[in-house]
């Protein structure tokens, strides 16, 4: 990967010199790079599915904001045209960021859930007054008519999870589906919409907040409700991880308030909707084939790991105490 870092550090004004790209890490959406040159070190974002070039009008200012209340995170940084996205010579766009040194967050260490909390309390104060409408991916999840399609596909492809995900579309999709509906306009805030403890990093400075490319309009309510359910553990959760969250986020004047499994729409949406577009991925024959292998690795993953509605009512209980 030479040409392309010498492409972006080019594109970028970082300097003359040999740029190597070294890759760290694989999501769904993107893959990350170390960009390494002149005794520096930068982060490549490369889009791997944006077939138009994205905007980061949403997650630029929301950064920004969110820096001014001491929330900590990666520049977005501006080519030398002042444009935050590239064209890659592959045809992929790409987004430069700062390096960050550290650890993946311990959701385990109450010190960091109580960052959690306070950050995202944060976020939700600096996002207050949002006029936009939150994008479906976040409040709608596929029609029966979709699933019994991907399935039909998956199993004419001879996948070897197919007769699960039909399965899983005839019963999971199903509960799940009855606590998904579009939220309240007045409890919508702009946030960063993907507060995992994947997406800190904690360095010698204390927590770092990445990946803030999803950021737009959210529920409150459903965010901070996803955000407990992730960071203390899921279906197992543990209740003083959640206390500790959701406390901070009290403490520090979030907005929102946990009452009830419906407040987990946005958790079972996107969840839903993770499943069917892997799954849609893997199934693909115009994808290439190594994003076809990923894609169908997290179908499997998704399928054992599915949230649990009685697990959700559990813990709705722990945190609604706590108001």
């Amino acid at each position: 990967m030479r040409d392309t870092g010498e492409f972006i550090a080019d594109a970028y004004a970082l300097g003359a010199g040999e740029w190597t790209m070294t890759p760290v890490a694989r999501g769904a959406l993107g893959q990350i790079w170390k960009l390494s040159g002149n005794g520096t070190a930068w982060a490549v974002k490369e889009l791997l599915f944006e077939r138009h070039e994205p905007d980061v009008g949403a997650e630029s200012a929301l950064r920004d904001a969110a820096e001014t209340q001491g929330v900590a995170a990666p520049r977005l940084m501006p080519d030398r045209t002042g444009a935050h996205v590239v064209r890659l010579p592959e045809g992929t766009y790409a987004k430069l960021y700062d390096w960050v040194d550290g650890t993946t967050a311990d959701p385990s260490d109450p010190e960091t859930l109580r960052w959690c909390g306070r950050t995202l309390a944060l976020l939700h104060r600096a996002g207050e007054g949002a006029t936009g409408t939150p994008s479906a991916w976040y409040e709608e999840c596929h029609q029966p008519s979709d699933w019994a399609e991907l399935t039909g596909r998956a199993a004419r492809a001879g996948l070897p999870w197919a007769a699960e995900l039909e399965r899983f579309a005839a019963t999971t999709v199903v509960r799940l589906g009855r606590h998904v509906s579009p939220s309240a306009a007045a409890d919508v805030v702009t946030s960063h919409l993907d507060m995992r403890p994947q997406n800190v990093l904690v360095g010698a400075r204390g927590p770092v907040l990445l990946d803030w490319d999803n950021a737009g309009p959210v529920s409150a309510e459903r965010e901070l409700a996803r955000a407990v359910h992730v960071w203390s553990g899921g279906n197992g959760f543990d209740a003083d991880a959640a206390r500790h969250l959701v406390r901070a986020y009290r403490d520090a004047g979030g907005p929102a308030v946990v009452k009830s499994p419906d407040a987990f729409s946005m958790l079972f949406a996107t969840y839903l909707n993770y499943v069917h577009v892997q799954a849609a991925c893997a199934v693909d024959p115009e994808v290439q084939a190594d994003r076809r292998e990923f894609a169908s690795a997290e179908v499997v993953d998704l399928l054992r790991n599915r949230p649990d509605l009685e697990a959700v009512s559990r813990l709705t209980e722990t945190v609604a105490a706590e108001w």
